[in-house]
C-alpha cells in the first residue's frame, strides 16, 4: 500500500504503467519494480531455486536474494535482474522466473515435499549409479530443472559499451562517507570519480528519517551531490557498481546506462563496463543489514527492517497493512517508530533483549524470539516465544533487524582476508588489503552518520597524502551519533527449516550436515551446500552461515574464517565485459593483399589465426571442395601453383649479439649460418616442449629474418621479447615484427623456376640460388627477396615484396602460372601437400609434444644450451613408449580419417585404458589415392606396418589404418632440391 506524505523519491504526478507476468499495474516515476509491486500488495514475486518455495522482496539493492525477474520478451529478454534495481518506465514488462506453468501455481513446488531427501550433497550421492544413466537420464533431467532465468536462444544483440577512466581518487560508494570523501578530495584539487550503484547519491540517507546539518538527510545528500557535480574535477557515476579491484590500481565497474529508459537511443548502450585506473581509492561501500535465522524465515513478507524503512521513506510503500518488527537492538525500535509515525499498524515489536525499553502505544515483547511463521504465499502471522510463553502475532510483514555486516568484498579481491572485530561482531577490511585503498565509514563498523561524515574526510586525507595533495580543514556537518552495536543472535532453534541462503535454498541443517560429513573447511562447506554461490554472492547470508558452521565444529567465527571473495561484486553480463566483440568485432579481421583477387575467383575464405585465407579456388564443373582441392594438389605436383603465405610471422632480428641470441632460442645452432643462407629451426618452451618451428634467413652479419607459423606469430614475438628483456637484457639484440610489411607468395611445382624466370631479372639457377638459400631480386623495379624453400615437397620458392605491391605481384604470378597450366591453390591443398610430405603445423605441435616426440631429437644440439634444453632431457620425456609421430594410411581407400580420432588395437575395447594414440592431421591424398594422416602412437616408430583401429566417438566413425612413415611422398627430398 501507499502511505500519504511519504515517498520523497517518487513523483506522484507522473503515473507509469507496467506489467508483471499477465497483470497490468501502475506506479510512479522514481519507483523501482520492487517498490511498485509492494505498493500494490504484490508479495509473491519469485520461486526459490531448489524447492520452488514462494519468495518475496526482502531487501533494497543488489543484495536482494529473492526477487529476480526477467525483463523484456523473446530475443530482447534479460533474465535475473533484481526487482529492487529495475527502475520503472512506461511499458516495462517483467516476468517471474523458475515457475511453471505460473508463479501462483508452480508444479515444481512439489520438490518441497521431498525436501528431506534433497539435502546438501544429494546430487553427489544419488546420481552415481548406474553409470549409464548419467548421460541419458540424470544429466538431461538435471539440466532441465536447473537454473533460474532462461537465456534467449538467439545471439545477444543488446548494445553494450566498454570505456576507460583515470583519476587521482576513486570513491566507492555515494553515501555520507563517500560524499564527504569526494568533497574533501575535490577541495584538495584532486581528480575524483565517485561511483554509486543507486541512481541517486545519498546511500542510507535516502531511506531514513534522519537529519544532517538541520535538514532531511536526503535533501542534504541532494545538495552535496549538486555541489560536487558543479566542480570541474569531479565525475559522478550513478547507477555504477564497482565490481572488482585488480592490480595496479585498476577497478572494474558496471554502469547501467540504458536499462531505465523506455525508448533508449539506438546509440545508448544498455550497460557499460568501465576500467578505472585510480592512483588511490576510498572504500565507502557501507554495510548490509543481516537477516535473522529462525524456522520458516523465508515467507513472502519477511523483509529486512532497513528495507521496510527504505520503502516507506523513499517510495511511500509498505508491503502490508499489519507489520511486526523483530530485532536485537535499536534498528528494530527505529523501524517500529517510523511505521507508527506513518500511521501503519505495528502489531508487535519483538525485541530479543530481556530488558527491552517500552515504546509508547506499542506492544513490546521483551526477550521475545520468533520461532515460527504461517502463510504459504504471503505471511499471515508469526509465533513468538517470550517471558509469557508462546504467543501469536498477526502480521502481513515481518521486519527483521539482525545487525550489520560491512561490505568488505572489494578489499578482499587481491587475496587479503578480512579481520574479525569483536566490537562490531563482524569482519572488517584488513589493513593495506588493496594498495592505495582506505576503507571508511560503515565498512569499518562505524555506523553512526556523524562518524561516517568525519571518516570520509579523514579517509580522503589519508589516501591523498602520498599523492602530494593537501586536504584543507573542513567543517563536518552535524548528524546523528552514537550508534549501538546489537548483540547478534546467529540462530533461533525451533520446529521447521531455518534458511540461510534464500536464493540457493540452503538451510541451517545443510551446513550442520556438511560439518558432520567432515566438510569443516568453510570453502568445502560452501561447495558442498552451495551456500553463497548464488548471484547475490551470499551478501546477506555468509556471516550467519559461518556462525552456524562455527557452532557445529566447536570453533569461533574467526577460527572458522571466511570464504574467498572474488570479482565481480554483482553479476556482469559477458556482453558488457566483451563489448565490441560481437560478430565481426570478436577478433581483428586481417586480410592479405591478395584477398580481393582471391574472392574475385570465387574462393571461400577461412580463418587462419587472425587472417582470412582462401580455402580453395573452384572452377566450372567442380561440384565439391574435394574436386577443387584434388585438382590443386595435382596441379602443384605436376606443374606449378601459387599461394599467399604473407600470414607467416616475420621477425627482423638485428644486433651484434643476434647470432648467439638465435642459438639461445633455437635448439639447433644458428650462429654458423652465412649470409644468403636459410636454416630450419626448432624452438622449445622452458618446460622442454616444442613451441614453434620455422626458417631463419641470414640477411647479413648480425641481421636475420625469422619466420614463424601463422598461429604462433604473436606468441613467438612475445617469447623473444621476454628473453631479450628478462633473460639477456645486456645483449645487443633488437627485434621488430615485420609480418605486415611484406607480402610473400610461395611458388611451388616442377615449373616454379620457369615461372619466376619470366619476370625476375637475376639468375636463379641452382648454382646461383641453391636449396635453402635466399637472394635479393628486382621485380619490375621493386626490390624484393627470393627464398629457395618448400612447404610442398616440390621445387619451391617464396618471393617477398613490400606489402603495397602485393596485390599486383599476386595477379602477375597467377597470370604466369595459368599460362603454364598451373594456378592458385588454397589452404585445403596446402594442407594436403604438407601432410603428404610429413611437414608439421600447430595441429601437430599442439603444446604437449617434445622434439623427441616429433622425430627431431637430433635437432637439439648437445654442443650448446638453449631455452628448454635441460627440461627436454628429463627421462620421462625420452621414454620409448611415449606417443610419437608416425604416418597412418587408410586400409580402405574410401575410409574417412578424422583428426581427433583415437587409435586402438583391433579387438580391444575403445576406452581410455586401451588408447594407443590419436590423429592430428588428416587428408585424402590424390597423389596416393587414399586417406592419410599424421598422428602420435605409443612407441610409434618401432611399430611400422602394424594395423590399428581409428575410433571417433563423437562422430561415430571407425576405420582401419596402418602405421607408416610420416613422409608419404618423395622421402628422399629430390623434388624439392631440383
Amino acid at each position: 500500500m501507499r502511505v500519504e506524505g511519504y515517498g520523497h523519491g517518487i513523483d506522484r504526478t507522473r503515473s507509469v504503467g507496467f506489467g508483471f507476468d499477465v497483470r497490468r499495474f501502475s506506479g510512479f516515476a522514481g519507483d523501482t519494480l520492487a517498490s511498485a509491486l509492494l505498493a500494490k500488495d504484490v508479495r509473491l514475486v519469485a520461486r526459490s531455486f531448489k524447492y520452488h518455495r514462494p519468495r518475496g522482496v526482502m531487501a533494497l539493492g543488489s543484495e536482494e536474494p529473492n526477487a529476480l525477474v526477467t525483463v523484456g520478451k523473446g530475443d530482447a529478454a534479460t533474465p535475473n535482474l533484481r526487482a529492487t534495481q529495475v527502475e520503472l518506465f512506461g511499458g516495462l514488462q517483467a516476468h517471474s522466473q523458475n515457475a511453471w506453468p505460473a508463479l501462483e501455481l508452480d508444479v515444481l513446488s512439489v520438490n518441497d515435499l521431498f525436501a528431506p531427501f534433497l539435502g546438501a550433497g544429494f546430487y553427489y550421492k544419488t546420481f552415481m549409479w548406474p553409470e549409464k544413466f548419467w548421460e541419458k537420464v540424470y544429466e538431461p533431467f538435471i539440466r532441465r530443472a536447473a537454473g533460474l532465468g532462461a537465456l534467449p536462444a538467439t545471439p545477444d544483440l543488446t548494445p553494450y559499451e566498454k570505456a576507460f577512466a583515470h583519476c587521482d581518487l576513486l570513491v566507492i560508494g555515494g553515501g555520507p562517507t563517500g560524499l564527504m570523501a569526494a568533497w574533501a578530495a575535490a577541495e584538495a584539487g584532486a581528480d575524483v570519480i565517485l561511483c554509486d550503484e543507486d541512481r541517486t547519491l545519498g546511500g542510507r540517507l535516502l531511506h531514513e528519517a534522519e537529519e544532517v546539518e538541520g535538514m532531511p538527510g536526503h535533501l542534504w545528500a541532494d545538495d552535496m551531490a549538486a555541489r560536487l557535480a558543479a566542480m570541474p574535477n569531479v565525475r559522478i557515476m550513478a547507477r555504477t557498481t564497482v565490481t572488482g579491484a585488480y592490480d595496479g590500481g585498476v577497478f572494474g565497474a558496471l554502469e547501467r546506462a540504458g536499462r531505465h529508459v523506455a525508448n533508449p537511443d539506438p546509440h545508448l548502450p544498455m550497460e557499460c563496463f568501465w576500467r578505472i585506473h585510480a592512483k588511490a581509492s576510498v572504500l565507502a561501500a557501507g554495510a548490509l543489514e543481516r537477516p535473522l535465522v529462525f524456522p520458516n524465515n523465508d515467507r513472502p513478507g519477511i523483509m529486512m527492517a532497513s528495507a521496510v524503512r527504505g520503502y516507506l521513506h523513499r517510495y511511500g510503500a509498505v508491503a502490508g497493512e499489519r507489520v511486526a518488527v523483530f530485532g536485537t537492538g535499536p534498528d528494530a525500535q527505529r523501524t517500529a517508530r517510523d511505521l507508527k509515525a506513518a500511521g501503519v499498524e505495528v502489531t508487535g515489536l519483538i525485541d530479543a533483549r530481556a530488558e527491552a525499553p517500552a515504546v509508547d502505544g506499542m506492544r513490546v515483547i521483551a526477550g521475545g524470539k520468533v520461532t515460527g511463521t504461517r502463510g504459504r504465499k504471503g505471511l499471515r502471522s508469526v509465533t513468538v516465544s517470550g517471558k509469557r510463553g508462546p504467543q501469536t502475532v498477526q502480521a502481513d510483514v515481518l521486519a527483521v533487524a539482525g545487525g550489520w555486516t560491512p561490505s568488505v568484498h572489494l578489499s578482499c579481491h587481491l587475496n587479503a582476508r578480512p579481520v574479525w572485530s569483536e566490537t562490531v561482531q563482524a569482519f572488517l577490511p584488513a589493513p593495506n588489503a588493496v594498495p592505495g585503498m582506505v576503507p571508511a565509514g560503515a565498512v569499518m563498523g562505524r555506523y553512526a552518520t556523524a562518524d561516517c561524515l568525519s571518516d570520509g574526510v579523514e579517509a580522503a586525507r589519508t589516501a591523498l597524502e602520498g599523492l602530494g595533495f593537501s586536504v584543507p580543514a573542513l567543517d563536518i556537518p552535524e548528524a546523528e551519533n552514537g550508534a549501538v552495536i546489537p548483540t547478534p543472535i546467529w540462530q533461533i532453534k525451533g520446529k521447521g527449516r531455518a534458511w540461510l541462503d534464500l536464493q540457493n535454498d540452503v538451510t541451517v541443517k545443510d551446513v550442520q550436515l556438511a560439518a558432520r560429513e567432515n566438510f569443516v573447511s568453510v570453502e568445502h562447506m560452501k561447495r558442498y551446500t552451495t551456500q553463497g554461490m548464488a548471484p547475490d554472492q551470499g551478501k546477506s547470508s555468509n556471516l550467519n552461515a559461518l556462525a552456524v558452521l562455527a557452532e557445529a565444529t566447536g570453533r569461533t567465527i574467526p577460527e572458522t574464517g571466511t570464504t574467498t571473495f572474488r570479482p565481480p561484486y554483482v553479476p556482469v553480463p559477458l556482453g558488457a565485459m566483451g563489448a565490441g566483440a560481437q560478430g565481426t568485432g570478436f577478433a581483428p579481421q586481417r586480410l592479405t593483399t591478395s584477398d580481393a583477387a582471391s574472392r574475385a575467383r570465387g574462393a571461400p575464405m577461412v580463418e587462419a589465426g587472425l587472417w582470412y585465407r582462401p580455402s580453395y579456388f573452384p572452377r566450372t564443373g567442380e561440384a565439391t571442395w574435394r574436386d577443387s582441392c584434388d585438382r590443386e594438389v595435382t596441379m602443384v605436383r605436376q606443374a606449378v601453383g601459387v599461394v599467399d603465405v604473407s600470414t607467416l610471422g616475420k621477425i627482423d632480428i638485428q644486433g651484434a649479439d643476434a647470432a648467439r641470441f638465435l642459438d639461445l632460442v633455437y635448439t639447433n645452432r644458428m650462429s654458423t649460418l652465412k649470409p644468403g643462407r636459410v636454416r630450419y629451426g626448432l624452438m622449445l618452451r622452458e618446460d622442454g616442449h616444442v613451441m614453434d618451428d620455422g626458417t631463419t634467413a641470414c640477411i647479413a652479419d648480425g641481421h636475420y629474418v625469422m619466420t614463424t607459423t601463422t598461429a604462433a606469430a604473436g606468441p613467438v614475438m612475445n617469447h623473444l621479447e621476454f628473453v631479450s628483456q628478462a633473460l639477456v637484457p645486456n645483449w645487443d639484440v633488437h627485434l621488430i615484427s615485420a609480418t605486415e610489411q611484406y607480402a610473400q607468395f610461395a611458388v611451388a611445382g616442377p615449373l616454379a623456376r620457369k615461372l619466376l624466370e619470366s619476370f625476375v631479372e637475376e639468375d636463379i639457377s641452382d648454382a646461383a640460388l641453391p636449396f635453402m638459400g635466399w637472394m635479393p631480386v628486382n621485380v619490375g623495379g621493386v626490390a624484393g627477396r627470393l627464398f629457395r624453400i618448400s612447404f610442398s615437397g616440390e621445387m619451391g620458392f617464396e618471393i617477398a615484396v613490400p606489402a603495397r605491391y602485393g596485390n599486383s605481384l599476386f595477379r602477375l604470378l597467377l597470370a604466369q602460372a595459368e599460362a603454364l597450366g598451373g594456378g592458385a591453390y588454397g589452404m585445403e591443398a596446402l594442407n594436403v601437400l604438407r601432410i603428404e610430405k610429413g611437414f608439421l603445423t600447430h595441429g601437430d605441435i599442439h603444446g604437449r609434444v617434445t622434439a623427441y616426440d616429433v622425430g627431431m631429437e637430433g635437432m637439439v644440439s648437445k654442443k650448446k644450451s638453449c631455452i628448454g634444453f635441460a627440461a627436454s632431457r628429463r627421462p620421462g620425456l625420452l621414454e620409448a613408449e611415449r606417443e610419437r609421430i608416425v604416418g597412418l594410411k587408410a586400409i580402405d581407400p574410401s575410409a574417412q580419417l578424422l583428426a581427433g580420432g583415437h587409435l586402438f588395437v583391433p579387438g580391444a575395447k575403445p576406452v581410455a585404458a586401451n588408447d594407443q594414440g590419436y590423429l592430428t592431421s588428416v587428408a585424402f591424398s590424390p597423389t596416393l589415392g587414399h586417406g592419410i594422416a599424421l598422428g602420435f602412437v605409443r612407441g610409434g616408430p618401432e611399430r611400422m606396418g602394424e594395423r590399428l583401429k581409428m575410433v571417433d566417438h563423437l562422430r561415430k566413425v571407425t576405420a582401419e589404418v596402418e602405421i607408416c612413415s610420416p613422409v608419404f611422398v618423395d622421402p628422399e627430398g629430390g623434388r624439392a632440391r631440383g
